[in-house]
């Protein structure tokens, strides 16, 4: 009898050891989500905006974790290393998973293949600028101009959605318009407020503080809308110039392979993240224009604009530097 009852004490112990154990677990799990961009640019202001949302939603801590370089290779190939349960997440915008496969030849990893879609986060449709003191007040005189001189147009690097957004202006206008790499957006955007170059296509996020400041002069967007938070400026396609349309969606991936009730879980919280009132009037207040999706939506986007950006970097030629 006395040799029971010691057993059932032991077997009580072990069981409250592992429900302590498993709570314990539980309360320090914690979701890492990839940044391939250094701390304070748009893309990482917009993941620290649904961060907090989005660990209220999963139940535990969400750390963002600013892996910057190659083109967001780094960033990239982490993620996919990572261990299919979603503990891992790529927030990424549109370049190094649609424009990247398009521009280098032997890249290390194929999005379509290599990562799992989560959801689309935002849309970030590109805003033409240029200095205040430029003669251009609209789309339609910024081409002409740019069709009787050479005009320079600065870019965040070869083959970044700026330099790919002013290729698809060419395209539609055979525009005289000149490209100018920069290592990074904010450079090329201090040149052309102090005129040292004629414009710029940049996220509104990005440039949003400076045109509110009379710094830069908004003139176009590359979209099928106008933005909400500039009502007044013309889409190129109202003014009839086609095809000059450059959406720098962010998103989140993760690993392939993960279960489809852990990614259904993932894609929920993210949705109700992104539809958070305080969330949406903060991105909705920096220019960037919340967007969800499913999973197999983000593919499908994923698809048309890998598709879209090769077929850009070929006709272009555009080399990588």
């Amino acid at each position: 009898m006395q040799t029971l009852v010691i057993r059932f004490f032991l077997v009580l112990a072990c069981a409250t050891l592992m429900g302590a154990f498993q709570n314990g677990s539980a309360q320090t799990k914690t979701t890492r989500m990839m940044l391939a961009f250094p701390p304070g640019g748009p893309t990482d202001y917009v993941a620290r905006s649904i961060s907090e949302a989005l660990a209220k939603e999963l139940g535990h801590p969400v750390i963002i974790e600013n892996k910057a370089g190659a083109n967001g290779i780094i960033a990239a190939e982490y993620v996919i290393r990572a261990a299919p349960d979603g503990s891992v997440l790529w927030f990424t915008s549109v370049g190094a998973v649609a424009i990247n496969p398009g521009l280098y030849p032997n890249l290390p990893y194929d999005p379509l293949k290599d990562l799992t879609p989560v959801s689309l986060v935002a849309k970030n449709d590109e805003l033409l600028v240029v200095n205040p003191d430029n003669p251009a007040n609209g789309p339609v005189d910024f081409v002409a101009n740019a069709m009787k001189q050479r005009t320079t147009m600065a870019s965040s690097g070869v083959g970044s959605v700026p330099h790919l957004a002013m290729e698809l202006l060419i395209s539609a206008t055979n525009a005289n318009l000149v490209g100018v790499p920069y290592k990074g957006a904010a450079p090329a955007i201090s040149d052309v407020m102090a005129g040292h170059v004629d414009g710029f296509f940049g996220d509104i996020p990005g440039l949003i503080n400076n045109i509110r400041a009379g710094k830069l002069k908004p003139i176009a967007m590359a979209a099928e809308q106008r933005h909400p938070l500039l009502p007044d400026v013309k889409t190129f396609k109202e003014v009839g110039i086609e095809g000059v349309d450059s959406d720098n969606w962010y998103a989140i991936f993760t690993s392939k392979d993960i279960p489809p009730d852990e990614l259904a879980r993932l894609n929920k919280a993210v949705r109700n993240a992104i539809a958070n009132e305080a969330v949406q009037k903060r991105l909705l207040n920096a220019g960037s224009q919340p967007a969800s999706s499913s999973p197999q939506e983000l593919y499908d986007l994923l698809k048309k604009d890998t598709a879209k950006w090769a077929r850009v970097i070929k006709d272009k030629n555009i080399k990588p530097d």
